[in-house]
C-alpha cells in the first residue's frame, strides 16, 4: 500500500516555502531535493539548505493532489505556518479534500 505526503520545506537562506507531494518517504524526498536529484531548472536547487517544515499524510493521490494545489493557491507563508501550528485545519483539509 502506497502511502501519499503534502510536505512542506524551508529554505532559511532563501526565506521560501516549496511544497510538493510524494509517495516516498518523507525522509528520502528531502534527501532527494537536498542532493540535486529532481534537475536543475526546480526551485529547490536555489538552496542547499532545506529542511523539512511540515507534511500531512493523505489517503490517497488524488487528496494529496488537491491539499498541495490549494496550499499553493494560498501563496502564503502565514497560512503554512498555520497549518503547522494549528492541526485543526490540517483535520479540515483533509475532510474537505476527502475522496469520493
Amino acid at each position: 500500500m502506497d502511502s501519499f505526503f503534502v510536505y512542506i520545506l524551508y529554505s532559511k537562506s532563501l526565506g521560501r516555502f516549496y511544497t510538493g507531494l510524494t509517495t516516498l518517504s518523507i525522509e528520502e524526498r528531502l534527501e532527494n531535493h537536498i542532493h540535486k536529484k529532481y534537475g536543475n531548472l526546480n526551485f529547490t536547487q536555489k538552496a542547499e539548505d532545506w529542511e523539512m517544515f511540515h507534511f500531512i499524510q493523505c489517503n490517497d493521490f488524488s487528496q494529496a493532489r488537491k491539499i498541495e494545489i490549494h496550499i499553493k493557491k494560498m501563496k502564503s507563508k502565514i497560512y503554512i505556518q498555520n497549518l503547522k501550528s494549528y492541526p485543526e485545519l490540517v483535520s479540515k483539509l483533509l475532510t474537505k479534500f476527502t475522496s469520493n
